[in-house]
């Protein structure tokens, strides 16, 4: 819908459940995926960056397909086809997301080939094909085959007598055609995920004599390349007639089954098992490949025409992240070490409680270290006064310095008790092994509530300090692990406050016993008081700007889709309350609406590290509240997920959250992304070189 169009569909528009000023989520997310595409496509980011961000846009959309797609063929099959918030119909969102995704893939193909293959071989960094191999470097090549892949394949007949081969989802798959004295046959190779995806040609191609003392040179082959090049060596005495790569996406979104469920945990290893045989619903092929071979698998992989995109290129070009693994320093980010804020620098004779209990203090990652998280749950370990440590786990990865430290408290005598989710998505197998390895080591674990997903992100210390007990608490918009950590930007907050720490043990009774609480002191705790909550603060904007203060809303989130905050978001403007949106992905709200949202502005900052913060501001007339947590504006968070937002009080917090960290990225002109009242998105303009607000961060941290 163009700008001219919307502005004449709501001059009139009385109610604001009109679906037109509402955008749909689905695109809304494609949308984002397309701004991954210009990180990729911008070259003020280091060559392999830009190689990085591009691996990011194929799996993103692998993820797309497995959950987004696949839940709206789920609804047409269920006869459920309920329209999207903006009143659009099932088969129209699917119809719009593939002419979408073609165009997006189609653009994503074309700066690979034209202009990023380009720039890696200026920096002497090739992906060759097959044929433009020398005969010295196709025999390295075929004795790599014979030693390395050539063990790890098992090719798969179909006929009569053989059925046709399961495929895994986002597996890479050649069909294969030969012929005998009978006729021509079908068969199937997968090509193995456990190899290096881009193969290291030796001797190195294109060798330059002066080349001195310029980098290393480096050439690879795709590895189905190398596969169908030597399939003589899987179909001896055959003629192979044509061999053709495809990959093939999976619905991953299986419902678990919770309320008829005895044992959670065997109910989601159930379901995690069951989504290997979901449907297919997304086949991409070769471009070149015969009518009758693709005949084959539509009809095997019971597809729709619809469900076919053809690719002119390498395909699963997300595999291309294996070249960051290079030993190219100087095309790459320039590394940092994160900065340990002075508060949390302890020696080990230092008392960390005894500085939480002096003063509230902010983490702010990647930019300063996680390590006193890390650091704050070993000292609770090995403290002699600590009693209890109890904590939720989301998304931990793998050898977690945090698990380590639990383990190390049960060790120590402590009492601990964990809830570990096992329901986040692609993280349930992860999950389920964590939460055996702790409860053999005698942690009490949690496994999740029934219909509800625990997202919060909380640690509790209990420590005995005299005649007293005092709890510490450590609350945080992010997960608890330590890889992530280097990569999103997240905010963590520890504290001593009495009110806050009650909540926190209420919080806890209500995820591992029964509790019917509805009231907390200071805490915003989805699904119970977590929306009204929101809501309410967002009236009081409204009565402030009624009042004649200047009423002002900056809200910091990955999502916002939300119909009843997007309504009152409207409300705010309409009253005349600035709003300052700060979302990263899906905005379903429509700004610079004319008569609806003329007050609000939303932009979306990509950059160096994935933005994952969630702060919210509110003026409130001058005695400003701020809350941080980890709830975006999303149905699922504040209906069917526990989540937290916590309230900065400390004065001094609050001003670096309002005017370091807010105010920066308000301030953006170099990654941020201003968005038209149509869901479109251009850069910010800029006379000068800009801000950008992550360097400007990092910078920050730095010098401190």
């Amino acid at each position: 819908m163009s700008m001219a169009t919307l502005v004449t569909a709501t001059s009139s528009v009385q109610s604001l459940d009109d679906p037109s000023l509402y955008l749909n989520r689905e695109l809304s997310l494609l949308a984002f995926q397309r701004r991954v595409l210009e990180e990729a496509q911008d070259p003020l980011h280091p060559l392999l960056e830009r190689v990085k961000f591009l691996s990011i846009l194929f799996s993103n959309l692998d993820e797309f397909f497995m959950v987004r797609v696949a839940g709206l063929m789920q609804k047409i099959e269920t006869g459920k086809p309920e329209p999207s918030i903006d009143g659009t119909p099932v088969t129209a969102q699917l119809e719009a997301i593939r002419t979408e995704i073609s165009s997006l893939t189609d653009a994503a193909y074309d700066f690979f080939q034209n202009e990023l293959a380009p720039a890696l071989e200026q920096a002497r960094i090739y992906i060759v094909e097959y044929a433009s191999l020398s005969a010295e470097q196709r025999n390295g090549m075929e004795n790599y085959f014979l030693e390395t892949v050539f063990p790890v394949l098992t090719p798969l007949a179909f006929d009569p007598g053989r059925p046709f081969p399961h495929m895994s989802n986002l597996s890479l798959n050649i069909a294969v055609v030969v012929k005998d004295d009978v006729g021509e046959h079908f068969a199937r190779v997968k090509v193995p995920d456990t190899l290096a995806q881009l193969v290291r040609v030796s001797p190195s191609v294109h060798v330059d004599e002066e080349a001195g003392s310029k980098p290393a040179e480096f050439a690879f082959l795709w590895l189905e390349q190398l596969i169908i090049a030597n399939l003589k060596y899987l179909f001896p005495g055959l003629l192979i007639v044509e061999a053709h790569p495809f990959h093939i996406t999976r619905d991953a979104e299986v419902a678990i089954q919770e309320v008829e469920s005895d044992d959670m945990l065997e109910t989601v290893e159930e379901a995690v098992w069951r989504r290997r045989f979901r449907d297919v619903v997304r086949l991409q092929v070769n471009a070149r490949m015969r009518p009758k071979i693709l005949e084959i698998l539509i009809s095997n992989l019971e597809l729709d025409q619809n469900d076919i995109y053809r690719v002119v290129g390498p395909i699963d070009l997300g595999r291309i992240r294996h070249l960051l693994s290079i030993d190219r320093p100087d095309l790459k980010d320039k590394p940092f070490t994160p900065v340990t804020p002075p508060g949390l620098q302890t020696k080990p004779d230092d008392d960390l409680f005894a500085r939480i209990r002096q003063s509230d203090m902010l983490l702010h990652n990647p930019f300063e270290s996680f390590q006193p998280v890390i650091e704050f749950l070993r000292r609770a370990a090995r403290d002699p006064d600590v009693l209890a440590i109890k904590m939720t786990l989301y998304r931990t990865g793998r050898n977690s310095p945090i698990v380590a430290a639990l383990v190390d408290a049960i060790e120590n005598g402590k009492q601990v008790a964990v809830l570990v989710e096992l329901k986040a998505r692609f993280d349930e197998e992860s999950n389920i092994e964590w939460a055996r390895a702790l409860e053999r080591e005698g942690v009490h674990v949690v496994y999740g509530l029934v219909g509800l997903k625990v997202h919060a992100k909380v640690a509790m210390v209990v420590r005995r300090e005299g005649e007293h007990i005092r709890r510490y608490i450590h609350l945080a918009t992010g997960n608890y692990n330590a890889i992530t950590a280097r990569a999103y930007t997240d905010i963590g907050f520890f504290t001593a406050n009495e009110q806050i720490a009650a909540d926190v043990t209420d919080l806890f009774n209500y995820l591992t016993g029964y509790s019917a609480k509805s009231h907390y002191r200071k805490l915003l705790v989805a699904p119970i008081n977590l929306r009204q909550g929101l809501l309410d603060l967002i009236d009081n904007e409204i009565e402030h700007q009624e009042a004649g203060e200047r009423g002002h809303l900056i809200l910091k989130m990955n999502a916002l889709e939300d119909p009843p905050i997007i309504k009152r978001l409207y409300r705010a403007s309409q009253a005349g309350v600035t709003v300052d949106l700060l979302v990263r992905g899906i905005c379903c709200l429509r700004p610079g609406v004319p008569g609806i949202s003329e007050n609000i502005r939303v932009i979306s900052i990509l950059g160096r590290f994935l933005e994952h913060s969630r702060i919210y501001y509110f003026r409130n007339g001058g005695a400003e509240k701020i809350y941080l947590g980890s709830a975006d504006l999303m149905p699922r968070n504040l209906n069917r997920r526990v989540e937290i937002l916590f309230p900065i009080e400390d004065s001094r917090l609050a001003k670096r959250l309002r005017d370091e960290i807010l105010a920066t990225y308000l301030a953006d002109t170099t990654r941020a992304r201003l968005m038209h009242p149509d869901g479109s998105y251009t850069k910010a303009e800029h006379a000068d070189d800009g801000l950008d607000s992550q360097a400007w961060l990092l910078n920050l941290t730095t010098r401190s």
